[in-house]
């Protein structure tokens, strides 16, 4: 199996334009019942993406798409989310936190930087 990073792509000037300004991917995935990693439907993902959902239609926020999406293999930090374009990862615990991403991420344009998930947030190695 070759590890080696894949390409960045980038768009280019013959593209057409995007139809989100941002896409919300909320993991929902579950796994069964005492499993080893957990899953971030079980820690409550699917309550806090219908809250970011009907929060962010609320903002009356344009061209936002808030997913569920299934595993994004980041299951001990869960729940987990990730915001695109810019590839920013969140831990979101709370209908708070949530609040927090919203306000700092997608309106304001910065990062709810207390709640993000970074390179140094690795999970134990698997078995």
């Amino acid at each position: 199996m070759n590890d080696a990073p894949l390409p960045v792509t980038r768009a280019l000037a013959s593209d057409p334009p995007p139809w989100f300004s941002a896409h919300v991917f909320v993991c929902c995935n579950r796994r069964p019942e005492g499993h080893k990693r957990g899953s971030c439907a079980a820690r409550g993902s699917e309550e806090l993406r219908d809250y970011m959902k009907a929060r962010a239609k609320e903002l009356g926020l344009k061209g936002i798409r808030v997913n569920s999406a299934g595993c994004l293999d980041r299951c001990e930090f869960g729940p987990t989310m990730v915001i695109y374009p810019e590839g920013v990862w969140y831990s979101p615990q709370s209908r708070a936190d949530v609040d927090e991403i919203l306000a700092a991420h997608l309106v304001a344009g910065g990062r709810a930087t207390r709640l993000m998930l970074t390179e140094q947030d690795t999970p134990p190695a698997k078995g």
